[in-house]
């Protein structure tokens, strides 16, 4: 659906024709009058721009005469409108979008350098800050929020850990503007849950291997990217307030959440300011059982500061420095009654947990970036420098499966690197124009595994990867894209000589490793093409690779050897193939894709002796998506998803079995129904089902074995309410869980442990408070 009308301005004395000397300049705002950043402007079908951070944009050298205009972003209507140039003037226009759901153009980083979503030859989703915002309304946790509403990515599990949210099968990358938040070296299951969701401007998913990227990217890329500054203020902000609780079983559910943002612009310096405290009371099930599960989210406290100050110099380059600090744990005066798997759950009982607070301590994230666009040859420049410091602390258990004893472990990781990014564009007559995007990108990342009680469970591993890479696109004939690219991995990491743990008194079982290097090399590769002419038939097909040291932490634990070099330390190279297309038609919008992913030597957990074991197997997987959205009316809006991916990793004696669901989910579908009576009111109710799935026999004992219990199908449905007092004051409602419905989350059911046997929440009710200044 788009909004067309004409905008004719005519000098009364003169309609003389002079081409190429008119200019219009603009601005796209929302219906509240915030900018709207990164908005596609075309003209007349050719022509198009992008509006920038304060939602401005400008064309010059425009011929006189009719020009249409045509703005678009996701998650709002399309806008058209047809102005008359005349002369040299310059032509003032503003553009405010309505909200609506379709599949513009959008830009995105698959390519490390902002593009329109149309040339990009793979499947991406996109969540603009109004698609947050709904979410958040129904649960603040980022892990929620993506579980929700992208198609493939696993559905969250109530608790601070990620466990289970692999992407079409995979591990993926997750990256804060840009900064790793992954830890491959040692998987902790905490990477997508590291920042506050009120200082998101956009979420961008990559789905499937790339090589631009580099490490961990087996699955894909979830990238967030952190608001910036915008407006011509020199102070402004949001304030936010709210609380929670459970709508059937409120006692001791209430949580609350108070978030301040501040943002302005001074001369040539403009900055972002956010502080968010989030409190989550005790979490109750659909029958008031409280769920004090390990790494909760009951009684758990989030805090999030955030800090981003730009400048620039002139108008070719932009300094931009930032800073997030993410700290989430549970302080809960409950402990875990275990339950039996797959005939009670697991429930809390007043009690004292003798371990340190679960959760995030801390994930420092800092980033000083700098942007050039006016280099020789039209090549523009963007280099940064980050750092991110990121502990996760497990729950405490009174007995290890994998030391003796009882005891609590943290992951500590610290990453320092450097991304150096080039784009050079050219020209090739009549076959189109191009560009190359080539860089450099330098890593050093050191992980462990201690206990708190200061035993080594995993060494330090120290790795310095140093990757330069190159991507050409070429606009072909004007609408066949075609993108290729190669990366070179150069990784080393060093372990110094270690004990493995014992599992036993006085040592027993801990076997001496000599320390050493251990060298990563490989070469991947990409190529996609995607035709772009017809927006009824828009497809793509392509190939990328992946390169990954997933779980080496986990291979170095089990070491049964006494030296590296006999340890089974390769990395895993991901092949991905993909095909698929979008396609709008009327008031309809459709995708779909299908994928195989293979590797000759994957990782997958397989449990061993009662804990998880990596097994270096050949692996296939694959799997299809759709999606699909209807802009029924102005009022009405319908839309929805469908996932499957399935995978089997091949053993050393030929037969291919299923892998768990640490790997695979189920099924998952999800629908909305919009309903807006009047501009100032939004409705939304979601639908979240995940299918069932039984690949697995119970063994020997009469039991499942970790990870691979049964799975039956879980329906759930969301509402998520907004209303506009005023362009100052507004107020969001969210309900999760509204029918209070009594279920297991997939994790609890596949993991087939009795302690983690436990129900999803009962119905919770959100209310927010917000005042725009």
């Amino acid at each position: 659906m788009f909004v067309a009308f004409t905008l004719a301005i005519l000098p009364l004395n003169s309609v003389a024709q002079n081409i190429g000397t008119a200019a219009i300049s603009g601005l796209v705002t929302d219906v509240d009058g915030q900018p709207l950043p990164n908005a596609t402007i075309s003209i007349s079908g050719s022509k198009s721009s992008f509006s920038n951070n304060e939602g401005k944009f400008l064309f010059k050298n425009l011929s006189s005469g009719l020009q249409r205009f045509s703005v678009s972003l996701v998650g709002y209507e399309t806008l058209v409108k047809e102005v008359v140039l005349t002369g040299d003037s310059t032509i003032d226009v503003s553009f405010i979008l309505q909200p609506g759901n379709s599949l513009n153009e959008v830009i995105v980083t698959a390519g490390r350098k902002a593009e329109s979503l149309k040339d990009v030859p793979s499947s991406v989703t996109i969540l603009n800050a109004r698609d947050v915002k709904e979410q958040l309304n129904v649960n603040p946790s980022v892990s929620a929020i993506l579980g929700n509403t992208v198609p493939g990515l696993g559905t969250a599990n109530n608790k601070a850990t990620n466990a289970g949210q692999t992407l079409r099968g995979r591990q993926v990358l997750v990256l804060i503007d840009g900064i790793p938040q992954s830890t491959p070296l040692m998987n902790g299951s905490r990477d997508i849950r590291t920042l506050d969701p009120s200082v998101i401007e956009r979420i961008e998913v990559i789905k499937g291997a790339t090589s631009i990227y580099g490490n961990g990217s087996a699955g894909g890329i979830i990238n967030f990217i952190t608001k910036k500054p915008s407006g011509n203020k020199a102070i402004g902000g949001t304030t936010s307030v709210g609380l929670t609780g459970n709508l059937a079983h409120p006692s001791n559910t209430l949580g609350y959440r108070f978030s301040q943002t501040f943002t302005g612009t001074l001369n040539k310096f403009s900055y972002v300011v956010n502080g968010t405290y989030n409190y989550t009371g005790v979490q109750r099930d659909a029958k008031g059982n409280v769920n004090a599960q390990p790494d909760g989210l009951g009684e758990n406290a989030l805090y999030n500061a955030f800090v981003k100050l730009a400048y620039k110099p002139n108008e070719h380059s932009e300094i931009v420095a930032s800073y997030n600090l993410f700290r989430s744990v549970q302080n809960t005066d409950y402990v875990n009654i275990a339950g039996k798997y797959g005939v009670t759950p697991s429930i809390g009982e007043k009690g004292i947990d003798p371990g340190e607070a679960a959760g995030t301590p801390y994930n420092h994230n800092a980033l000083i970036s700098y942007h050039h666009n006016a280099l020789p040859l039209s090549s523009s420049l963007d280099v940064s420098a980050y750092y991110n410091g990121f502990v996760s602390m497990n729950r405490y258990v009174a007995q290890g499966t994998a030391w003796f004893g009882p005891g609590q472990t943290k992951i500590q990781s610290f990453k320092k690197g450097v991304r150096l990014t080039l784009n050079t564009p050219w020209k090739a007559g009549s076959l189109g124009n191009g560009e190359l995007t080539y860089g450099l990108d330098l890593l050093n990342d050191r992980t462990n595994q201690v206990l708190t009680d200061g035993r080594v469970y995993i060494p330090d591993m120290n790795m310095l990867n140093v990757a330069p890479y190159a991507q050409m696109k070429f606009d072909i004939l004007t609408n066949f894209i075609l993108k290729a690219g190669i990366r070179y991995e150069n990784a080393r990491v060093k372990v110094k000589d270690f004990n493995t743990i014992a599992r036993g008194p006085n040592g027993q079982g801990s076997i001496p490793v000599s320390g050493g290097e251990i060298p990563y090399q490989a070469t991947t590769f990409n190529a996609g093409l995607r035709y772009n002419k017809y927006e009824v038939f828009n497809p793509f097909v392509s190939f990328s690779q992946g390169f990954a040291i997933n779980e080496l932490g986990r291979i170095l634990r089990t070491a049964t050897s006494s030296t590296l070099e006999s340890i089974a330390t390769d990395p895993i190279i991901t092949n991905n193939y993909e095909a698929g297309f979008s396609s709008r038609v009327g008031i309809l919008n459709f995708t779909a894709a299908y994928f195989i992913s293979t590797s000759k030597l994957g990782a997958n957990l397989v449990d061993v002796g009662g804990f998880l074991v990596p097994q270096r197997e050949p692996e296939k997987i694959k799997g299809y998506e759709i999606t699909a959205d209807l802009n029924l009316s102005p009022k009405w809006m319908l839309g929805g998803s469908y996932a499957y991916v399935e995978g089997r990793a091949e053993q050393a004696n030929g037969n291919k079995v299923y892998m768990n669901g640490l790997r695979i989910a189920p099924p998952k579908a999800t629908a909305y129904l919009g309903y807006r009576p009047v501009s100032a009111l939004d409705l939304k109710l979601f639908w979240v089902y995940t299918g069932s799935r039984d690949r697995f026999d119970v063994r020997a004992n009469g039991l499942f074995a970790n990870s691979e219990g049964e799975v039956k199908e879980v329906n759930l449905f969301n509402l998520s309410a907004a209303y506009r007092f005023s362009q100052k004051w507004s107020a969001g409602l969210g309900v999760e869980n509204l029918l209070n419905n009594s279920y297991y989350p997939v994790v609890s059911q596949y993991r087939a442990i009795d302690a983690e046997y436990v129900h999803g929440n009962g119905a919770t009710m959100s209310l927010n408070l917000s005042y725009n200044f």
